[in-house]
């Protein structure tokens, strides 16, 4: 492939990733069911593309799984039509939880047979992703194979070859989140994900965190990221751009 158009886009409620400008994503992250629903209206008013419910954060609150779902449906309903992506992500990626054992792919399965999210995130390095993309793809709801490095930022062939492993276990789309410390940190990222968006039909979203790597938040466009996680309050990861801030530089970058 030779341009950075997706051939293969994944499209949820009329919002397409992997062709045009990236579109911007909104965390919310509250720890139980009144304040996620707080928190949501003013997403909503910021209008972003899709909207991400960490569910860990509300595991972590203490809500059982029977409260987790309910806390979904209530949510669906207040986002009044913004696409879901649902994610838990784990005590080992910088996530509220551990999720050992069967817990991950139990929540994930009644958040599907529920029919709440659009997407679902699902990490490359977890020992049930294989099953978890299975039972996604099974519902009918696309997956986002994930991997992060909140640590630092792997040698440039390194995240290549983690992008290309989501690839070949059927996710569809991919995406990789790394910790730089330097410069050239960034620039390996940004060189990879290029490489990768040439040889894969898939979506790739990638970003460098904290102050060093906002600048894949802004313009990573330029080189195949499919999205952009931007902020309504709280961040969830180091280095989010306010949404108003955020849309008026794409707006500048992708016309």
């Amino acid at each position: 492939m030779t341009d950075l158009d997706a051939p293969r886009p994944v499209t949820v409620r009329g919002v397409t990733l992997g062709t045009g400008a990236p579109a911007v994503i909104v965390p919310l992250t509250a720890r139980t069911a009144a304040d996620l629903l707080t928190a949501t209206a003013p997403v909503v008013a910021a209008a972003p593309d899709l909207v991400e419910w960490r569910v860990d954060h509300l595991l972590a609150g203490g809500a059982d799984l029977p409260a987790v779902v309910a806390a979904g449906r209530a949510l669906v309903d207040a986002l009044a039509g913004l696409p879901l992506l649902a994610t838990i992500r784990t005590g080992a990626e910088g996530g509220e939880l551990p999720m050992p054992g069967d817990d991950y792919l139990t929540v994930y399965r009644a958040l599907l047979d529920a029919g709440l999210p659009d997407l679902v995130d699902v990490e490359l390095m977890h020992a049930l992703a294989e099953p978890m993309t299975t039972a996604a793809h099974a519902a009918g709801v696309p997956v986002i194979a994930s991997n992060h490095d909140f640590d630092g930022t792997p040698a440039q062939a390194e995240i290549e070859r983690r992008l290309l492993l989501m690839a070949e276990r059927g996710a569809d789309v991919l995406k990789i989140a790394v910790m730089p410390h330097t410069p050239e940190d960034v620039l390996g990222l940004l060189a990879a994900t290029v490489t990768v968006r040439r040889r894969v039909e898939q979506p790739v979203i990638t970003m460098a965190m904290a102050g060093t790597g906002v600048v894949t938040r802004l313009a990573g466009g330029v080189f195949g990221s499919a999205a952009t996680f931007g902020t309504v309050g709280a961040a969830s990861a180091p280095g989010q751009v306010e949404v108003e801030a955020l849309r008026r530089t794409l707006a500048l970058i992708h016309g």
